[in-house]
């Protein structure tokens, strides 16, 4: 019987453990994890250690395995990327996040083998532009990223776009402009954490949470915007995709809804059965002028490829969060 693998790069990153976890409940696939763990003690190894995967790859090896496995690969799915918007190395993050997704591309149209990836809403930037997901290169290029970050995957959108149009493609490719994603496993990113996940310390003990203070005077303090997405949503596009081949193109994946940092801080204090305590500090001089006070997905473009499932409230996915992952001793998916 002929092995079906869904190639996963980042798979026990945030995002990407999240999908192993909802593609290995396909028991007729096999998860294959390309990543690299690190540490032992951060713990991002504990990220897929509950379910079954078929290899584990690392990312230097990526090319020489998928060579030898192509004829049994249905799916890669991108998720590796240098994700921190303070990364101070331009060249790392190129590499990273344009380059070897460019390769990855490439071997994936020579190989005909369907690819979905990881973009990011940060290629909108302030968002002077709106936040609609329009394929137009010209719209595309239009796009100005506020950091190397959002520039490095709006550049590979770019490459994506022309090369489908020179007809030199996967036969199903599909980049996810990802908006703020939010749930388990997200542990070991640190500072790159959900507002959720950081501040769920101090909101367990009781204690008082700080959020950025605001710089414009038309948005008060807490009241910055963003579009809070639940993991568990993004797996389920992801999983409708992979059985929706005919599905091409970059697409936002947001809630469709923007609510503020006070709302979410708001939502993980009640679920917690405590009483909102928020404090406002002052926003680090080095963001400040980089900074993004409202994102929200315009989701018209994947509702009219056939997606119709719904999007989880902000307080019903913090509720599950907070119930079912933050407050247990184990709090991996």
């Amino acid at each position: 019987m002929t092995r079906r693998i869904a190639f996963v790069t980042g798979g026990a990153g945030f995002i990407g453990s999240n999908l192993v976890a909802r593609l290995a409940e396909h028991r007729e696939l096999d998860v294959v994890v390309c990543d690299h763990l690190r540490e032992a003690e951060l713990g991002k190894w504990r990220n897929i250690a509950k379910h079954p995967i078929g290899d584990f790859v690392a990312p230097e090896a990526m090319f020489d395995w998928l060579e030898r496995r192509w004829r049994d690969v249905e799916v890669v799915v991108h998720m590796a990327a240098i994700s921190s918007t303070t990364e101070p190395d331009a060249d790392k993050i190129v590499h990273s996040n344009f380059t070897l997704s460019r390769d990855l591309f490439r071997w994936c149209a020579d190989r005909q083998r369907r690819l979905i990836y990881a973009s990011s809403a940060a290629t909108y930037g302030a968002g002077e532009h709106g936040f609609s997901d329009d394929n137009d290169f010209e719209a595309l290029s239009r796009l100005r990223p506020l950091n190397t970050y959002g520039w490095s995957k709006a550049l590979f959108d770019l490459f994506a776009v022309r090369q489908a149009a020179r007809d030199y493609a996967p036969p199903q490719w599909v980049g996810l402009k990802f908006f703020n994603v939010y749930g388990p496993n997200e542990e070991h990113k640190h500072s790159m954490k959900s507002v959720a996940a950081q501040i769920w310390p101090q909101v367990r003990e009781g204690h008082t949470v700080q959020l950025f203070k605001s710089y414009r005077p038309d948005v008060p303090d807490g009241a910055q915007q963003r579009d809070f997405v639940y993991v568990r949503d993004v797996a389920d596009v992801v999983d409708w995709l992979i059985r929706n081949e005919q599905v091409n193109g970059i697409y936002n994946l947001g809630s469709g809804q923007a609510r503020t940092f006070e709302d979410m801080a708001r939502a993980v204090f009640a679920a917690a059965g405590k009483n909102a305590q928020i404090e406002y500090t002052p926003m680090p001089p080095a963001i400040r002028d980089k900074y993004q006070y409202f994102t929200e997905a315009s989701m018209d473009r994947l509702r009219g490829a056939g997606y119709t499932a719904p999007f989880t409230p902000l307080e019903e996915g913090i509720g599950d969060y907070v119930e079912h992952f933050l407050s247990q001793p184990d709090p991996h998916r």
